[in-house]
């Protein structure tokens, strides 16, 4: 178990139950690990959305950007690549929104937030990646359909 409690099972079950994914951070440059992980999801079947302003219009792996978490709902999981510090405000508006499940990056630990989510009923992942913990946990290489181009 890491920082957040979870267990392999819990963890397992989050991958395979979910279906939308809402990238908050995603980026257009290739070395960003938010640009290798979204590309990640969208080939293991996620239907995923970037959301980064500065995107916002354009695509990414050929989806198109938003500017908020709130153009990308409805969410199963809101997947944050943002520093420790700002994690926060988006587990809230994840909360707000209705997200059953957010996952906060590797390295991004913010355990007030974790608290309010929990409260809130919400999933909290922290200081882990999703492309680190299928291959870990031995997950088949997709869970749906093909992924947009």
């Amino acid at each position: 178990m890491g920082l957040d409690g979870m267990s392999d099972e819990a963890v397992r079950d989050l991958l395979l139950r979910t279906r939308r994914i809402a990238v908050v951070g995603a980026s257009d440059r290739p070395g960003r690990p938010s640009n290798g992980v979204f590309r990640f999801l969208l080939d293991r079947g996620y239907d995923a959305v970037p959301v980064n302003p500065a995107l916002a219009g354009r695509t990414l792996h050929g989806v198109a950007a938003v500017a908020g978490l709130e153009e990308a709902a409805p969410l199963d999981l809101v997947d944050v690549f943002r520093r420790s510090e700002d994690a926060g405000a988006v587990v809230d508006e994840a909360i707000r929104l209705g997200a059953p499940a957010v996952w906060l990056q590797l390295g991004v630990v913010d355990q007030a937030a974790a608290e309010r989510a929990r409260a809130a009923g919400v999933v909290c992942v922290m200081d882990r990646c999703p492309a680190i913990e299928w291959g870990r946990l031995g997950l088949p290489p997709r869970i749906s359909g093909p992924a947009p181009e």
